[in-house]
């Protein structure tokens, strides 16, 4: 017979990333797992030595509002300090979600999701594609754009781009 689904029955994910800013190739990637998993936790990287555009409460309410709408699953942003997969356990995630844009992605992300499963077994990787349109995006690049003074607009959300406009004007 079978039950209804309770909390501890939920799937959630783990979607570790520094999201400074959060781009459409973020987007594109949280969208997907959001289709797919009951709950997405969004792990804001926090690491003391580096500055960033954005402080982790403004990239919170950034990634809050980028899927306002979408309603597939519960959303938390949460920041972390330590290593992803161990933050993933902390969160109640039996997977860590990751985007591929391309096969140097896919070289790097399959060395870490084996480094991750040693470490961690019970905690699966699960690879995304990234749709053509966001594969060039990358954060750094939107970043060093908007730092020269160029227009993001094309590779971040709406409510991004004015937060960015805020930043560098």
């Amino acid at each position: 017979m079978p039950h209804a689904r309770g909390q501890d029955d939920m799937t959630r994910a783990f979607y570790p990333g520094s999201f400074d800013p959060m781009t459409n190739g973020h987007l594109d990637i949280l969208r997907q797992a959001l289709a797919v998993f009951d709950a997405v936790i969004v792990g804001i990287g926090v690491h003391p030595g580096k500055t960033p555009m954005f402080s982790f409460d403004e990239r919170a309410r950034l990634i809050a509002n980028c899927v306002g709408g979408t309603s597939e699953a519960e959303l938390h942003v949460v920041a972390f300090d330590n290593l992803a997969v161990d933050a993933a356990v902390n969160a109640g995630a039996t997977a860590i979600v990751r985007g591929l844009r391309d096969g140097t992605d896919l070289n790097y992300e399959m060395q870490m999701s084996g480094m991750n499963g040693v470490m961690r077994p019970e905690v699966t990787t699960v690879f995304f594609p990234a749709s053509p349109a966001t594969r060039p995006i990358t954060a750094t690049l939107v970043r060093q754009i908007a730092r020269m003074g160029g227009d993001v607009s094309a590779f971040v959300p709406a409510n991004v781009a004015e937060a960015i406009r805020g930043k560098t004007a």
